[in-house]
């Protein structure tokens, strides 16, 4: 008599099961087998989990990069390192005494205040992992929430190394991002978005809209811009950070491509959403450039280009465009 196999469960595959198939599959019990206890928990999962208007049970997703922890650790351990390096390089060659002051001006009113931002992204990840109902895809929201950790943790540190050669240097990014006209629309953005609880509209409006326009202004435009000012640190240290945008966008490319396979009607949910938030990024994004120190018509190509990325990613996904794209 022969007993029920170990991975039966991945036999259809065709192939043996690969280390993330293993312990990346049926990691969620609730969406066939429902919740034991009713908890207001489980009454939210419900709600704005299962019951979201992007319908699907999302199981033909798979991250391209197949992230495990101990894949995770290995890769960002070679980038910690390489992070590390620049780091110190700096610190002991003494290398931003030599950075042009007004460039320094414009670090001070970037950088420190980009940390609230980019934690609010840090949050936004965790709830869009929490809320998942796919196991893989919490395993991705989780390995993306920790990657803003790290984004936020060096732009903590870059203000710290400043701060030797400014003493005040960030002190006021609080205020600043409380109060400050320029970061008003993308604080106003966040908050929005930080209470927009269904699964599908949060996923949806972070990976595919709101996230990727700020990881292109900041990661690509802002770091090119900090190699023209000859600040090779932040433009490397911002390229270290982009490989990690590069891979959530891919892996958010690749579950909307399973959400569609899967319901053809999710195209029009889909694009609803993108439609809406798309316009108020377009709103946020030119008053941050304010910041830049740099020609109106400059800024507006920099949210132009932005802009244009995301319309082609959105044109590749075969989502409807948002009038004017």
């Amino acid at each position: 008599m022969t007993g029920q196999r170990t991975y039966w469960h991945l036999e259809g595959q065709g192939r043996l099961p690969q280390h993330y198939d293993i312990v990346t599959s049926r990691l969620l019990y609730h969406r066939e087998l429902g919740f034991e206890v009713a908890t207001p928990g489980a009454a939210w999962l419900q709600r704005h989990a299962l019951q979201s208007p992007l319908r699907g049970t999302f199981q033909a997703f798979r991250d391209p990069r197949a992230t495990t922890y101990a894949s995770y650790v290995e890769l960002q351990s070679e980038r910690e390192g390489f992070a590390e390096q620049l780091l110190q390089s700096a610190e002991e060659s003494g290398y931003d005494s030599a950075l042009p002051p007004p460039w320094v001006d414009v670090l001070e009113a970037v950088l420190p205040v980009l940390r609230y931002p980019c934690h609010a992204l840090h949050m936004l990840a965790a709830y869009v992992a929490h809320l998942a109902p796919e196991g893989r895809v919490v395993v991705a929201g989780a390995f993306q929430a920790a990657d803003e950790l790290r984004r936020v943790q060096h732009l903590a540190r870059r203000m710290r190394q400043l701060q030797e050669l400014r003493p005040d240097f960030g002190k006021a990014a609080l205020a600043h991002w409380q109060e400050h006209a320029d970061w008003q629309p993308l604080r106003r953005l966040l908050e929005q978005l930080l209470v927009t609880y269904d699964f599908g509209e949060a996923w949806a409006a972070l990976q595919l809209v709101v996230k990727p326009a700020l990881d292109e202004l900041y990661m690509v435009q802002f770091a090119g811009l900090a190699r023209e000012r000859g600040d090779w640190l932040w433009a490397e240290l911002a390229h270290s950070l982009a490989q990690d945008c590069r891979w959530q966008r891919d892996w958010s490319d690749a579950l909307a491509r399973a959400a569609l396979a899967e319901h053809p009607d999710n195209q029009a949910v889909l694009s609803a959403w993108i439609e809406s938030w798309a316009q108020r990024v377009e709103q946020a994004l030119p008053p941050l450039c304010n910041l830049w120190v740099i020609a109106p018509e400059r800024a507006s190509a920099y949210v132009a280009e932005v802009m244009a990325q995301s319309r082609k990613r959105w044109r590749a996904l075969g989502l409807c465009l948002p009038v004017g794209g």
